[in-house]
This record gives C-alpha cells, sequence and structure tokens, in this order.
C-alpha cells in the first residue's frame, strides 16, 4: 500500500473535480427550493455553473431559479473602478418584487471582494421585505465543497433563531448537492429509512419549503455529517450557538452492512429500544441479502474476486470501496480522492479504506484533484473495473482495459435523479448499474 499526495498548488490542474466556493454556494442555494439566488458578480460566474455544476451533477437542469433565471448584477470594469453598491441595491430590490421565493440569498464573487462593496449593509436594507441574507463566497476563497459551508454558516449566523428542541429530530449534513451527484436519492433514502424507526428527519436539500426546513435546524435533538470534512464546521457552529450535539459517520453508508453500522450509532445516541432496532435491522439485512442471491451468478461467474478501481469524492469513495470489497469480494486496487480534503481530514478517510477494509489486500490511496495525474496513476494497475466520473468513460476500456460505471461528479453520460447507492438496497443500485455494463450469455 501507498500513500501520495501529489497535489501542487502552484501549478494549474487539469479539469478538477469541482468549482469555486461561489459555484457551490450557488449550487446549494439552488437546491433549496425556493430559494432565490441573487449573484454579485461577473455575469460568466452563473452562467457557467449551470454547464459546470448542473450538468455535471448528472445532467440536471438549473430549475426555476438557476440557469439563466438567476438574477445577477454583472459586474463590469467600470464596477471595479466605482463599485457595484447601487447595482446590487436595485437587483436585490426587483428581484424581491419580480421572483417567486420564499428565502433570498446575496451571493458575492471575486470582485465584490476584492473592490470592498459593503453587501451586508445593502442585505440589511432589505430584511424587513423579505427573508434574505448574504453568502461572502469569492471563488479564490476555496473550491465548491467550501462553498456549501459557507452558505450553511452565513444562514446560521445570519436568520436562524433559537426554537423549543423536537424530541427525535436530525438534521442531516455533508451531502453537498450537485457535487455529491446521487444527492438527491441519497437524501431522500436516508431520511425514509430513518422515519421507520421513528424518528423524523430535516434533510434541507431535495425537498419543498426550504425556509421552513432551515428554520428547523436549531430545533434538532442531533446532527448527523456524513462526510469526513464537509460540514463539519456547520455542525460545531450549531453545536455552539444552540447547543445541539453532532455524530461524524465519515461516508454515505452502501449496503446492509454499514447502514446497520450506522443507525446501531444513532440509536445509542438517541436512545431508541434496542430490541426495536435489532428487529427492524434484522429485516431489512434479510431483505437486501435476499436480493443480493440473486446477483451472485454474474459476479461468480462473470467477475469474481475482480480488482477494482475507485475515483471519487470522499465520502462516495469509501462508501462504495467499502460495500464493495466488504459485502461484495471485490479487491480494492487504487482509490484516488478527488475533493481535496483538508490535510487533518486525510488520516481518517485512509483509516476507512485501509484498516476498516475486511481484506488483506489494501489499496493504494492518493488524493489528487489533476485529470491528467489521475489517468497517469490509474496506468498499469490490475483493476479491470472502474468506478469514476464521466470523465474516465470514453478512455476506461482503451487505456486501461477497465469496465467503467460514472459514479462520481462529473457525471455528463447519465440522467441522475433520484437515482442513489446508500442505504440498505442502495449496494443493488451499484451491482446493477456496474454488471449490466458486461451482462449476458454465459
Amino acid at each position: 500500500m501507498s500513500i501520495e499526495n501529489s497535489i501542487n498548488y502552484g501549478e494549474a490542474a487539469e479539469a478538477p473535480r469541482y468549482s469555486c466556493a461561489l459555484g457551490g454556494a450557488y449550487s446549494t442555494a439552488v437546491a433549496a427550493f425556493g430559494t432565490v439566488p441573487i449573484l454579485h458578480s461577473g455575469a460568466g460566474c452563473g452562467l457557467g455553473q449551470l454547464f459546470g455544476q448542473q450538468y455535471a451533477g448528472g445532467q440536471n437542469a438549473g430549475g426555476p431559479l438557476g440557469g439563466t433565471s438567476t438574477p445577477c448584477s454583472c459586474l463590469m470594469e467600470e464596477h471595479v473602478i466605482f463599485g457595484g453598491n447601487d447595482k446590487l441595491r436595485n437587483l436585490v430590490e426587483s428581484s424581491i418584487d419580480l421572483m417567486n421565493g420564499e428565502l433570498f440569498s446575496v451571493i458575492s464573487g471575486c470582485v465584490p471582494s476584492l473592490i470592498g462593496d459593503d453587501v451586508d449593509s445593502i442585505v440589511k436594507e432589505f430584511s424587513h421585505k423579505a427573508p434574505i441574507f448574504h453568502v461572502k463566497a469569492p471563488g479564490f476563497s476555496g473550491n465548491s465543497y467550501l462553498g456549501y459551508d459557507l452558505f450553511l454558516e452565513s444562514i446560521i449566523n445570519q436568520l436562524l433563531e433559537e426554537v423549543p428542541k423536537e424530541e427525535g429530530l436530525i438534521n442531516i449534513f455533508g451531502v453537498v448537492p450537485y457535487q455529491h451527484v446521487f444527492w438527491k436519492g441519497t437524501l431522500s433514502v436516508l431520511k425514509d429509512l430513518l422515519e421507520k424507526l421513528g424518528l423524523k428527519v430535516n434533510v434541507i436539500f431535495a425537498e419543498v419549503n426550504a425556509l421552513d426546513n432551515f428554520k428547523r435546524i436549531p430545533a434538532a435533538q442531533l446532527n448527523l455529517v456524513l462526510s469526513p470534512w464537509n460540514g463539519h464546521s456547520v455542525v460545531k457552529l450549531l453545536e455552539e450557538k444552540f447547543k445541539t450535539p453532532y455524530v461524524v459517520f465519515p461516508y454515505v453508508p452502501v449496503g446492509p452492512k454499514e447502514t446497520s453500522n450506522l443507525l446501531r450509532i444513532l440509536g445509542d445516541k438517541l436512545d431508541i429500544s434496542k430490541d426495536l432496532l435489532d428487529e427492524f435491522i434484522d429485516k431489512q439485512e434479510k431483505i437486501a441479502y435476499r436480493y443480493t442471491e440473486f446477483l451472485g451468478d454474474m459476479v461468480i461467474l462473470g467477475l469474481p474476486h475482480a480488482y477494482f478501481a475507485v475515483v471519487a469524492d470522499s465520502p462516495n469513495a469509501i462508501g462504495i470501496t467499502k460495500y464493495l470489497t466488504n459485502e461484495i469480494g471485490y479487491l480494492a486496487d487504487i482509490v484516488i480522492i478527488t475533493d481535496n480534503p483538508p490535510e487533518e481530514a486525510r488520516d481518517e478517510i485512509i483509516k476507512e479504506l485501509t484498516q476498516n477494509l475486511d481484506s488483506t489486500v489494501k489499496p493504494d490511496i492518493i488524493f489528487e484533484i489533476d485529470s491528467y495525474k489521475i489517468r497517469q496513476n490509474l496506468k498499469d494497475r490490475n483493476f479491470i473495473a472502474l468506478f469514476a466520473s464521466s470523465l474516465e468513460k470514453h478512455i476506461a476500456e482503451e487505456d486501461f482495459g477497465a469496465i467503467q460505471v460514472s459514479v462520481a461528479f462529473p457525471v455528463y453520460d447519465r440522467l441522475i435523479l433520484d437515482r442513489n447507492y446508500a442505504g440498505y438496497r442502495g449496494g443493488l443500485n451499484l451491482m446493477e448499474d456496474f454488471i449490466s455494463k458486461f451482462a449476458g450469455p454465459l
């Protein structure tokens, strides 16, 4: 096993697997139904996200408030010199009057941050007309994963107030809209699963009434984070402001084994009856494993104990790798992490991908954002299955001799609506998508 980090911040990167902080904040706003994103930036900052985030997140449209429908101040050279405050003020006023939204999010990009526009004061001028807040998200401050955190931190600090706690209410964080290409289905499945245990679940995104969901955040009894790093600053802020404890489960659970692990952790934290939990887990596992039996011949006769590679963001990569290794019996050859997690999160990622795998074969782990270097790292390997982005689709067979499935951002070669790999039956969905690539007469 080898562990590498070949990111060099002094060099340009070919096709990194994310956008900028503004792109992340903007996409998070679009994912919160009823939220009107108001961009204080250049025109290209918004339109570029339609192609670079929405389409890349499984060919999803921008919706009624995304893409070309997004209000934007469209800053130009003159505003760099004279400022864009007046233009923003007019834009916010007209957006509130004309746009059919419940919540308005002013997202400021690089230019306002560099020239010092007083966005906070302008936003406060309109606080009496509509729920509105400001997200300061210059693109140079970080990538789109950071933009997700900035969006949530801003709404917590500017709009949320303490409310009575609701027993059994859980907020779910860390599943970043569009960057986690299965975000809609993942959140929906996990919500349904936890509600069957009698819990109340606030997933915020992929639902209607986003404003009500946001306001409900402080009422939670527990916050759950499904990432080794994303959303951590959010739940720490909520713990500080509203005394809400949190649990970190550092990946999206794929299949019965990891889903049951998550439920047992939540059961301990929320004092769920052990008998009730055991009965529920036993029933769900029996159903999932019964369905797994039907793919047995294709796994054993088609590709038994296949070596595989994963190129994905960390919570996605961990969940898929653990399922394929621990439940299907495949062998992890190499895992490339593409979301550029901070250094302090990397040891946990490495642990999940090595110590917590039920296999003597351990993958090489590489943290890389550059698509060219990712291709170089995939060369001359043993894998015959590649779970990656659509950037690897057309080179997988010719360059690597592998069967490829697009499971990570960007995904341009398949439409992803509520398809997902989370929960007890998520692994079945993953194997359907993979085995369908080579299934045929034996």
